[in-house]
Formats: C-alpha cells, structure tokens, sequence
C-alpha cells in the first residue's frame, strides 16, 4: 500500500497540448501556411522581381569582373538563370501532381461534404501552384534578359523547352473548369495565338541578310506573327531562330523525330507544321525535304514564297 505523502517529491509529466504547439510554433516561425492549406500572402510585384534580378546579376559581374574568376562567369550567370527555370519545371510537376489527385476525387464525389471539400482544396491549390509557375517564369525571363544583356548570347535552357504561361490565365470556377482550362492553356502554349509564319531551308544556306529582310518583310505586314522551322541547329532555321530571337517573335521548333519516324521524319514533320495552317510558307533553297514542304503548302492553298543563293 501506498502513501500520497510518498509522491509529494514527484512532479507530475504534462503533455504539451495542441494549443500551446501552436503558441510555440507562432513564437519561434510566426505564421506559415501548411501544405494542406492555400496560401493568402500576395505574390512579389514585377518591379521588386526585376529588381532584384538585377542586383543578382550586378553582384556576380562586379566581384568576377576583371579577375582571375572571370572565365567562370557566363557560366555562373547561365546557372542563375538556370535555377528559376528548374524551379519553374518543378512547380509545373507538383502542378501535374495536384491535377491527378483532382481526377481522383472528381471519381470518388459521394456528395459528402468531406469529399466536395477536399476537392474545392485541391482546386485553391492549384490555382496557386499556377500563379507560382508564372512568377518563377517572370524571375527565369527577366534573368535571361540579363544574362543577354551581360555576356551578348541568349539563354537557352540545355534539356527541356522554354515557355510562357503568364499571359494564359484561367478562371477557376470548379476542379472540372480547371483541368479543361489547364489543357488548354497548355495547348496554347506550345501553339501561340497569331498568324503562324513557316520557315524551312537547307543547313548549308547561310545568306543571313537575305533571310533577316525577308522576315522583317514578313514581321512588318504581320506584327503579331509566330514562327515556325524545323529546329535545325545551322543554317537557314538556325538564323532564322535568331531573327526571332533579336525581333522578340515568339518561336515553334518542329524537330524531326527520328527515334519514332526513322526516314519520314522530316516529311511528317512537315505535315505537323502545316497541320497548324501558317499564312505563308517561307523556303530557302536545300533539299528534297524543303521541296515537299513547298509543295504540300500549295496543295492547301498556303501561300508560298521561295528564295536562292547565299550557299
């Protein structure tokens, strides 16, 4: 038998309770939204990212400048660049992650409000993963303004393609509304709204000047034009992706696929750049492949315009 007076040394164990946890994490974080819960803090406005880009890349040529690590700096500033992009394809990944678990839900609906819940979640969710991925597209985009502007080359991202959603919102009305507006938003993406323009020409033409009057040509009648070439990486295509580049034209590179194609790859290639009716067809002397470009164009009543020289 015991004696009370026995345990009067004992000090009794006291388990923390839910809301002193919370007190303790508000002292020591402050407030943070969770991973289950939407995130109300407002986005950073354009200026404060363009900013602080800047300083960034300021910082970097300033100490590297003009010693001994110079050599080393294209190559830190492209990796600067480089980090908003691979954040970017990250949210884009958790973003398709969010819409396999709204495809999920939309099939488990009970008409509980446990589930309907869950499901308006997801839909909060994702709208702010998109906003997100926009932002960490405006930070890639104005670094890669500024890795031009310090070393003359534009920026192109080793693996993978670089596009832009910021100007592709979608209203979120409910998780159906989403997915569709997502699939669409990506569709357009890949396919910018505008007249499409062709340019096709052989790897072996290199009469620059020629290529850059006619687009300006071109670019001038259609202001608002989106280019089109095969992605060859020299020649005709080659300067003509760097006009668009210089011009600020947005550009589709329909690149052969050979793995699935074998020899007809350029040939279905150039099905799929007709498939999306250009305005014009633009075809600088090369090869076979540029001929049954031409010639299918003009079997679809596509205007086609054919220049030689500058081999």
């Amino acid at each position: 038998m015991t004696n009370d007076d026995d345990n009067t040394g004992i000090t009794p164990i006291h388990t923390s309770s839910p809301t002193d946890h919370l007190l303790t994490e508000l002292q020591l974080y402050g407030w943070r939204p969770f991973q289950d819960e939407p995130d109300p803090r407002p986005l950073p406005e354009g200026n404060v990212v363009a900013a602080a880009v800047a300083d960034i890349f300021d910082a970097l040529v300033a100490t590297l400048g003009d010693t001994r690590l110079e050599p080393d700096l294209e190559e830190l500033l492209w990796g600067t660049v480089n980090l908003f992009h691979r954040a970017t394809c990250r949210v884009e990944r958790e973003l398709d992650d969010n819409e396999q678990a709204q495809r999920r839900l939309q099939n488990e609906q009970d008409g509980s409000e446990v589930k309907s819940v869950e499901l308006e979640r997801l839909t909060a969710e994702g709208q702010t993963m998109i906003e997100r991925r926009n932002s960490m597209e405006l930070f890639r985009d104005i670094a890669a303004e500024a890795f031009e502007h310090h070393t003359g080359t534009v920026w192109r991202p080793r693996t993978g393609s670089k596009v832009n959603h910021r100007n592709l919102t979608a209203a979120m009305i409910d998780s159906r509304d989403f997915l569709a507006a997502k699939r669409r938003a990506e569709a357009e993406v890949m396919v910018p709204a505008g007249p499409k323009v062709a340019v096709s020409g052989g790897a072996d033409f290199n009469d620059h000047r020629l290529i850059w009057a006619k687009l300006d040509q071109v670019h001038a009648k259609h202001p608002d034009m989106v280019l089109m070439h095969g992605g060859t990486p020299k020649g005709a295509e080659l300067i003509a992706s760097r006009w668009a580049d210089n011009r600020k034209v947005p550009q589709i590179a329909f690149r052969p696929d050979w793995v699935k194609r074998g020899n007809a790859a350029p040939f279905k290639r150039n099905d799929a750049m007709l498939d999306v009716l250009p305005v014009g067809v633009l075809v600088f002397s090369g090869t076979g492949i540029q001929e049954n470009l031409a010639d299918k164009a003009r079997k679809l009543g596509i205007p086609v315009m054919k220049f030689d020289g500058g081999a």
